[in-house]
């Protein structure tokens, strides 16, 4: 399913030509994004929240497009590097072993 949706977001952007775009300005849109799901979080406005995540993602997608980056590789990429990762939670956070020392 996510396959499909994330081509159909790639479809989405190409129409509106937003792969061509500066990836600057898709930088801060995800800004803008990431700080309307922190808005959503603080104020425990769940509505807000999924809205800020799906959008996020699809900032992410058109962000990748336009520098010429595989998504799926960069998500790769980042599950390669915390697959095997230790560490603990402190406070709520989980922080990887190496931050630990």
């Amino acid at each position: 399913m996510i396959d499909n949706l994330t081509e159909k977001i790639e479809r989405w952007a190409i129409i509106r030509e937003l792969d061509r775009a500066k990836p600057e300005k898709q930088m801060l849109k995800l800004v803008e994004e990431i700080g309307e799901l922190a808005q959503g979080l603080a104020k425990g406005n769940m509505d807000q929240v999924v809205d800020g995540i799906g959008d996020t993602f699809v900032v992410l997608k058109v962000l990748s497009m336009q520098l010429g980056l595989d998504f799926e590789e960069c998500i790769e990429t980042a599950y390669e590097e915390i697959r095997d990762r230790k560490g603990k939670m402190i406070n709520g956070v989980f922080v990887k072993e190496a931050d630990l020392e």
